[in-house]
């Protein structure tokens, strides 16, 4: 009887010391090509001009550059350096390119789409791609502009909140 309850006792001490090695489920990597979801924020500053159009409405190109901070979510780095180039054509539409460049100076490709930089409107992004760590990222994203201020000589200066997305790595197919 004494050797059962010692031999039992050492099959729960050895399997217990297993379960301590093993990952949490939540420190687990995800399976490649799994969906992982991320929030944060964007605030930013930069450049735009505009031309009049026909339609009374000018046309516009925007250059803003300044900090993504990713507050929720696994994977991505909590910073990186965001940059974005974009044209609206008078008629409501923005259609833009940005980058995210993290501290190691991996990148995250984006195509955004959406209505006119200005507060309360909305942009969408798709992640198209990234470089070192990044590389074959695809994903989703979107904001909602909290602010933007215009100053004069075209300096424009705003803040994006409800950043939320999700992406996924490992160039899986969309």
């Amino acid at each position: 009887m004494k050797i059962a309850i010692t031999t039992t006792a050492a099959a729960l001490v050895a399997a217990a010391a297993i379960a301590a090695q093993a990952p949490a489920p939540s420190q687990r990597a995800p399976e490649p090509g799994a969906w992982r979801s991320f929030e944060g924020t964007f605030s930013a500053s930069g450049q735009h001009q505009a031309i009049p159009t026909e339609s009374g409405r000018p046309a516009l190109t925007v250059q803003l550059s300044g900090a993504v901070a990713i507050t929720a979510g696994e994977g991505l780095s909590r910073g990186f350096r965001g940059e974005v180039i974009g044209f609206d054509d008078g008629s409501g539409v923005t259609v833009l390119r940005g980058v995210w460049t993290d501290g190691h100076g991996d990148r995250i490709f984006s195509q955004l789409k959406g209505e006119t930089v200005a507060t309360g409107r909305r942009i969408a992004g798709t992640m198209t791609g990234g470089t070192g760590r990044y590389a074959g990222i695809t994903g989703e994203y979107s904001f909602e502009w909290q602010y933007v201020v215009e100053a004069e000589g075209g300096t424009v200066q705003g803040r994006a909140v409800g950043l939320r997305g999700r992406y996924r790595t490992g160039g899986a197919a969309k």
